[in-house]
């Protein structure tokens, strides 16, 4: 009995490894479609590349107003802040001993006030029941007058020494990020005085210093391209939406500022101070073909730079030596692949055992 149950296990274990084996044919024989594109040789517009760098169109370094210790420094590089935001305080005992002073000129003068507007009632009745004269009247309402005066001036130096107490807070001028502090708490704060230097994140805009030599040459361009390699190492190309220049010249480089705002959805991830790379294209092509392929095709594997290259079997991995990018019509390839060789679109897919190529694109 033992010995019939040892043979059907036996047998169902068989059974059980042939439909795996089966099922595992199966799904090898499934082919995976990976999209595929035809390397051509294409006219490349000439081109003109300059090196830039990202700043932010809104900025803004806050400085302080009002002379003092500075008490307290209430943000960090890094940190996000709102309009209106405290940033910094300064020691404002000075600043209140003049609001309080004020305050006391502006009681004396309105005291001095009610006694001219008494003496002055009264020197007008008195006057019209001719017991003074008409010049006694008009010292009265001159005495009142100048008390008018006094009054105003005191209020106006009240606002003046409240409006200076304002000015021992700093605050944040619009949203955005802390790009840098320039004083600690303890320091010596006098107007002018850099304190906090704020950013807001977006919009960015990339700027460049064009030699004069090339300064037609960008004038002219018909488009512009800025290039930033992202987390993956791969070029993305932006097209600004405005552009404009500076009107002056550096006298010492001899260049001139150009300034090329971002698309707010292409730039989210930049930040201040990043190097990128601007394209200026002609809209005259170069006589000479260029082979390029899409940036997509390219795989990179630490110092490998390869495409996958189509045959009747599947795909082959073929190193490849690039050029220059040409921003979105791709990158030029020196050698490795020529004119008419197909290539996968997706390396990653092209890699499985399995993969076949798709209908190529050209």
């Amino acid at each position: 009995m033992g010995y019939v149950s040892m043979q059907l296990s036996s047998r169902t274990a068989t059974a059980i490894g042939l439909l795996f084996g089966l099922l595992a044919v199966a799904v090898s024989a499934q082919t995976i479609p990976v999209p595929t594109v035809v390397v051509q040789a294409k006219a490349i517009g000439a081109a003109y590349e300059l090196d830039g760098i990202v700043q932010p169109v809104k900025q803004s370094t806050v400085s302080a107003q009002a002379s003092g210790r500075i008490s307290a420094l209430l943000v960090k590089a890094g940190e996000k802040v709102r309009a209106g935001q405290t940033l910094a305080t300064i020691d404002d005992r000075e600043a209140l001993a003049g609001v309080q002073k004020s305050q006391a000129q502006i009681n004396q003068a309105e005291a001095e006030l009610r006694n001219a507007k008494a003496n002055l009632d009264r020197t007008r009745d008195l006057q019209s029941k001719g017991f003074v004269s008409k010049a006694a009247l008009d010292t009265a309402d001159a005495a009142y007058k100048g008390g008018l005066a006094v009054r105003e001036q005191a209020s106006a130096l009240a606002l003046q020494s409240s409006i200076s107490q304002g000015f021992t807070r700093v605050s944040a001028p619009f949203d955005g990020w802390v790009m840098q502090t320039h004083a600690e708490a303890g320091d010596l704060a006098v107007p002018g005085k850099p304190l906090v230097t704020i950013y807001a994140p977006q919009p960015l805009r990339a700027v460049v210093q064009v030699p004069g030599s090339r300064t037609q040459a960008v004038r002219t361009a018909v488009q512009t391209q800025v290039q930033m390699d992202d987390a993956q190492g791969q070029a993305q190309w932006v097209v600004p939406v405005t552009r404009s220049a500076v009107p002056s010249a550096d006298p010492v480089s001899q260049t001139t500022e150009w300034r090329f705002e971002l698309p707010s959805k292409d730039s989210a991830g930049w930040v201040p101070g990043q190097q990128v790379r601007v394209r200026f294209l002609s809209g005259q092509p170069s006589s000479a073909l260029t082979l390029m392929v899409p940036q997509a095709a390219i795989l990179r594997r630490g110092e490998l730079t390869a495409v996958y290259v189509a045959s009747v079997t599947g795909f082959s991995l073929r190193a490849v030596r690039l050029g220059s990018s040409q921003g979105l019509d791709g990158v030029e390839v020196l050698a490795g692949v020529v004119a008419g060789d197909v290539v996968a679109l997706d390396p990653i897919r092209a890699g499985l055992v399995n993969a076949a190529p798709a209908k190529a694109k050209k």
